[in-house]
């Protein structure tokens, strides 16, 4: 298949899948979320690929949603917006369900989705100028794409708060103390450090590696779809408040925003 917003290359074992809308920081609209998930989906009846690259084009890895998309102005009958709009959470879930081992080649920005991303890989590698950020508070919703308990498992519970209740913008080093980073790199070489990383696993037998990922993956996250379940109705409830207004309308005058609880 031929995709509009990312590339995919195969090369002895390993799969490079590269975002490819540098010119939007790799902002995530509709289609390249379907893009996302359907190419994820694709490495299910792949025998060949034992490891999966994720990286960006140009500067950044990923700055998460992109706003202009009409897609995110659909107002159609409640019941088909919800699963309009589940397309985020289907292409995390579809990312969690690589068999082969995932490592994101991480620089610049991730943020929103473009975190979530990350943190649904089985290893991140970040270069010096990387940072990673949840903004969804500071427009006045909560994390979709059952994503909270990612970042949850990775850093631990107060960090998780920090970043997704505080929105704190973390930087390289802090990422790498927070055991969000796996290792940390100089810009060139990032590349070399992924493939390096990737060939390690290409050298050990893949359906060892494969059990040991997806038994890994279910001791931490037993209950993570049990406690996440409804986190697209919470976003709904949050997205009716007069706090999200005044947050929209704060963010897009630059201004400071009152909060009221309502």
């Amino acid at each position: 298949m031929a995709y509009e917003h990312l590339s995919l290359v195969k090369e002895e074992h390993i799969a490079t899948v590269t975002f490819n809308r540098p010119e939007k920081a790799n902002a995530l609209n509709f289609a390249h979320l379907a893009e996302i998930e359907d190419v994820a989906l694709s490495f299910r009846d792949d025998a060949d690929t034992r490891v999966v690259i994720f990286a960006g084009a140009g500067k950044h890895f990923c700055s998460g949603a992109d706003l202009t998309d009409p897609g995110h102005e659909y107002a159609g009958p409640m019941v088909l917006r919800r699963r309009k709009n589940r397309i985020g959470e289907r292409a995390i879930a579809a990312l969690l369900g690589i068999d082969q081992v995932t490592i994101a080649a991480w620089q610049g920005a991730a943020m929103g989705g473009g975190a979530c991303i990350t943190t649904a890989c089985d290893f991140r590698i970040g270069t010096d100028n990387c940072f990673m950020q949840y903004p969804e508070i500071d427009i006045g919703v909560n994390l979709q794409w059952k994503s909270l308990p990612l970042i949850t498992h990775l850093a631990g519970p107060a960090r998780a708060k920090r970043l997704v209740a505080g929105g704190e913008r973390v930087h390289a080093p802090t990422l790498l103390d927070w055991g969000i980073l796996d290792q940390l790199v100089d810009l060139d070489q990032l590349s070399q450090a992924a493939t390096e990383m990737a060939n390690l696993y290409v050298g050990k037998p893949p359906m060892a590696v494969q059990m040991i990922k997806r038994s890994v993956n279910m001791i931490v996250g037993a209950l993570d779809q049990s406690i996440m379940h409804m986190d697209y109705e919470q976003h709904m409830l949050a997205s009716s408040t007069e706090d999200r207004n005044e947050a929209v309308s704060a963010y897009m005058n630059k201004s400071s925003p009152t909060f009221t609880g309502n």
